[in-house]
């Protein structure tokens, strides 16, 4: 690591990061979209899963940024 730097390390905490902020992201669509959960009632299904989308988006692109 001291001949090439912290590029393993960013690369390996970029991929720990994706990975839980995805898994974050799809437990909070599935919370969105439980026709059980009285608090998320009103909004529409497709919003949901647009704003995950967008979120998706940003997250990957904050993490590619950081891969340098």
């Amino acid at each position: 690591m001291a001949i090439v730097g912290s590029f393993p390390f960013n690369s390996f905490l970029s991929g720990v990061l994706s990975c839980i902020g995805t898994a974050v992201l799809a437990v909070c669509l599935r919370i969105q979209v439980n026709k059980e959960n009285k608090e998320f009632k009103d909004l529409p299904s497709e919003r949901a899963f647009a704003d995950f989308v967008l979120c998706n988006l940003v997250l990957h692109l904050v993490i590619m940024n950081f891969l340098g």
